[in-house]
């Protein structure tokens, strides 16, 4: 890979359109701004830096980025920049409904337009709870200005009783303890307190962390950014100097499309094998990248992430949590130790201007229970299992490290649940029938299905099975799950219910057999039976009458392209827009 060659400086920018000279237009777009109390030299020419906050009260993850927006701005200013706040579009996974991926296209859009119509040279992206880390990423690689991200950190260890708690993990775990009387409502209600002791994004490797390592193994931010909790001191130290290097990547014209490369995702992917990443990260990187125009697609995450370990003992599928991770040497090391194996594109570019290796490779791992070494790992195939058959022709997904062992080969029956009202009217029935070895079944879920693809994918266990002491069943829908979750869970099933693929015409009793070293999801069941099926099938409701719901409806992709827009896929426009004063 050729090595990146900055642009020529001083040379006019694009603010300069705006602010730039003395026409009636200039002075329009200038004398506004200047209320604010701005002086006449800030607008000379130098970097006009937007800083695109995701702050909101209603985004919990979220809750410090007013902070960390201040020290973004004191590094702009020192580089010499003019900094300006952007609130921008903040869905947050746990209080938007009927899902934050519902709107996650919708804050691409706004962000894509915030940056693309106003006077901006750079941005520097602030983001933390889940969807807010690619949304951003996906409006701003449309445009392809200068961009640099910084994201808010996890929050601290939770504990309770002496026990380690992780953010969801244990939600789900406590949850299901309750239903098989091992916990009772009270100790429930005590442990919440546990849950969420700090600012910051989940304690886990959950989807939040998973994102802000694929943005770091992406290259689009400074090293070590992933883990720093969000309370510690470096984590403000992190937002001033990003301050600072968007000035000058500006001044070099270093951009998202010299860093998003095929390269610089074949490393995400293999990163996300070794942490146990959420199995979010899939349509968040097929969609990142359908607006880069790089060709991904989910062969690429089963055949880069096959062979890779989890390294990185973190919940869900470890014991430790993010605050240990970052103890251990964070992200870097993990990087390092890819590197070492011949797993990364090491020439691939980074914000910093320079090749990844060079920002990881003096790096030291100080706890090697937390990031193992490879003869260690906790499973030597990590990565995501990619599985088709004639249940799932396009693709579904499923994370090895968070399954358990002896149901990765599995024939059950099928118990259907039509979607998740008919999930949540029957689970707890005592006369379900249903045992251990069936196989749970979730149609309605998906993009168009719910609609968003919510994280109803790791549907809870019925009680009467639960009270024998099993912690796992297989279970499939179209839907997703959290990355905080964990079980033997086949997500994204591709095309889904809604549109007429195969999971909508299952049916109670039908036997289904899994097989994940060989990559197999199989409806057992003839195929002139399929076809007569798939041929009888009707949609199951009636499409939005208008909104915005009716235009995700009718425009959403599948899953296994990243579930984006149809209309929005390498479409990369003009940065600069018309003056109409």
């Amino acid at each position: 890979m050729s090595a990146f060659k900055p642009a020529a400086w001083p040379r006019k920018l694009r603010s300069q359109e705006w602010y730039g000279g003395n026409s009636r237009d200039n002075i329009y777009h200038r004398g506004w701004l200047k209320n604010q109390g701005y002086p006449h030299d800030l607008f000379d020419g130098r970097p006009v830096i937007g800083i695109l906050n995701t702050w909101s009260d209603l985004t919990p993850c979220n809750g410090h980025l007013r902070e960390l927006a201040e020290k973004v701005k004191a590094g702009v200013w020192e580089a010499g920049g003019f900094p300006l706040e952007v609130p921008v579009f903040s869905a947050s996974e746990n209080t938007y409904r009927p899902t934050a991926m519902m709107y996650r296209n919708l804050a691409a859009l706004a962000v894509e337009e915030t940056i693309r119509g106003q006077p901006l040279d750079g941005v520097v992206l602030l983001v933390g709870c889940d969807k807010t880390t690619p949304s951003l990423l996906m409006g701003a690689a449309s445009v392809d200005l200068p961009a640099i991200m910084v994201s808010g950190g996890p929050m601290l260890n939770g504990y309770f009783r002496g026990e380690r708690v992780g953010s969801g993990t244990h939600l789900w775990k406590f949850s299901e303890a309750v239903k098989a009387g091992e916990m009772t409502q009270e100790e429930f209600l005590e442990a919440e307190a546990s849950m969420s002791r700090s600012t910051g994004t989940c304690n886990t490797m959950g989807t939040a962390s998973t994102m802000a390592s694929m943005m770091e193994s992406l290259g689009m931010t400074l090293s070590g950014n992933a883990a720093i909790p969000a309370v510690d001191s470096r984590r403000r130290v992190m937002a001033q100097l990003s301050g600072r290097r968007i000035v000058q990547m500006v001044k070099d014209d270093l951009k998202p499309s010299d860093i998003l490369t095929k390269a610089a995702f074949e490393n995400a992917i293999r990163t996300n094998g070794a942490i146990g990443g959420s199995t979010n990260a899939v349509v968040h990187l097929l969609a990142i990248a359908g607006r880069t125009g790089i060709d991904l697609s989910l062969d690429d995450w089963d055949r880069l992430g096959r062979e890779i370990p989890t390294i990185v003992n973190l919940m869900p599928s470890g014991e430790y949590l993010m605050e240990e991770f970052f103890y251990a040497g964070g992200l870097p090391v993990v990087l390092k130790m890819l590197g070492e194996s011949g797993k990364l594109n090491k020439d691939a570019l980074t914000v910093s201007g320079g090749p990844i290796w060079d920002e990881v490779k003096d790096v030291r791992n100080w706890n090697e229970d937390v990031i193992r070494p490879v003869e260690k790992a906790l499973t030597q195939h990590g990565g995501i299992a990619v599985l088709k058959g004639n249940l799932a022709p396009k693709g579904c997904v499923l994370k090895p490290s968070a399954a358990s062992e002896h149901l990765m080969q599995h024939r059950g029956r099928a118990v259907v649940f039509e979607d998740i009202d008919d999930y949540k009217a029957k689970i707890n029935d005592e006369a379900l029938d249903i045992d251990e070895n069936c196989v749970m079944v979730m149609k309605n879920c998906g993009p168009r299905g719910y609609p968003g693809m919510a994280e109803v994918g790791n549907m809870g266990l019925p009680p009467k099975v639960l009270r024998k002491g099993i912690t796992d069943m297989v279970r499939i829908s179209d839907a997703r799950m959290s990355g905080t979750a964990y079980g033997t869970v086949l997500l994204h099933t591709s095309p889904e219910a809604a549109v007429g693929g195969p999971l909508a015409v299952v049916r109670n009793g039908d036997m289904i057999e899994i097989d994940v070293a060989n990559r197999r999801v199989h409806l057992d069941i003839p195929d002139d039976e399929l076809q007569r099926r798939l041929a009888a099938w009707r949609p199951a409701s009636e499409a939005p009458n208008g909104g915005y719901e009716r235009l995700f409806h009718d425009h959403v992709e599948g899953a296994d392209t990243g579930a984006d827009f149809d209309f929005l896929k390498g479409c990369r426009g003009s940065a600069v827009g018309k003056d109409s004063h």
